[in-house]
């Protein structure tokens, strides 16, 4: 392709088409109409030689070819904006800027409440947004910008992101404080024999202890499946359900907490932004000030 007859805008148009997955989305994003968004797609369709995007029931699907040009694209848009402006200046105090954090349940809880505390006394006009992200999306929205910062268990692909641990923490087997076997001796045998909660933002899917006994051959009794932290407490409080998580959430909820008779690594929960934040001051502020407000939680 030669670059010098191509309309590189057409490039940010396609990068709004691929952050948003609707027309009519992009065109409200880049505060044009919808029939010139329409118009750059074909011209992009015909310079690529590919649809690009393809209209599905769930909006405008990228094709290969737009998936193995969206990161480019992106990296190059973003260089070229900080080429041309210069990194932009923040100012917390006065700033009105809109940050978009999604934080992995149940670790809200970790980050939020002195976060918040933090943000209303050095950046009180600021507006966090918080949302939970799939961990198999979470990369891609990190690199669309649809998510500027991310707490969630390690990543396997971590090439273009910047990352901190912010809490390690052990497995543990919590129950309600007058359960009769709260303060005995949890064998093996004595945790297999109780019956189980297990909490999973996918609750079809096993849990770390589940894969570990399964490789000596043995297996949990589950009798009650949940995707909610929140409602542990009320779930074991007037039963003898058994629930395992890890140690500060446990005690954060008030359970009865007991050294877990199967191996486990410890827990590790990141904080993460993409790199091609590297020239956003306020990313790289929100960033520096949640992991500087959390100490690593030892096991």
């Amino acid at each position: 392709m030669d670059l010098t007859r191509f309309d590189l805008n057409l490039f940010v148009v396609f990068d709004a088409i691929y952050a948003e997955r609707s027309i009519t989305r992009a065109a409200g994003r880049l505060s044009v109409t919808q029939p010139a968004v329409s118009n750059a797609l074909g011209r992009l369709r015909s310079a690529m030689d590919d649809p690009l995007f393809v209209k599905t029931s769930a909006g405008m699907a990228p094709t290969a070819l737009a998936e193995s040009l969206a990161g480019p694209v992106r990296e190059a848009l973003s260089a070229l904006s900080v080429a041309a402006t210069g990194p932009a200046a923040f100012d917390p105090a006065t700033s009105r800027r809109v940050f978009r954090l999604s934080l992995l349940d149940p670790y809200d809880t970790l980050v939020l409440p002195g976060l918040i505390r933090q943000v209303r006394a050095l950046a009180p006009q600021v507006e966090l947004h918080i949302t939970r992200t799939a961990r198999a999306d979470l990369l891609r929205r990190l690199q669309e910008g649809a998510v500027e910062i991310a707490a969630d268990a390690p990543l396997k692909d971590t090439r273009d992101l910047v990352y901190r641990a912010i809490s390690k923490d052990r497995w543990v087997c919590a129950l309600r404080p007058d359960h009769p076997m709260a303060t005995g001796n949890l064998t093996l045998e004595a945790y297999l024999g109780l019956t189980h909660l297990h909490v999973s933002n996918r609750p079809e899917e096993d849990a770390p202890v589940d894969l570990a006994l399964r490789r000596i051959g043995r297996a949990r009794q589950i009798r009650l499946r949940m995707r909610q932290y929140n409602l542990v407490r009320d779930a074991v409080r007037d039963t003898d359900l058994a629930v395992t998580l890890t140690e500060g959430l446990a005690r954060d909820l008030g359970l009865a907490v007991l050294p877990l008779p199967v191996d486990l690594p410890e827990l590790e929960l990141r904080l993460y932004r993409h790199r091609r934040s590297d020239g956003d001051a306020a990313t790289r502020w929100m960033f520096d000030l949640i992991t500087g407000s959390l100490e690593v939680r030892p096991s």
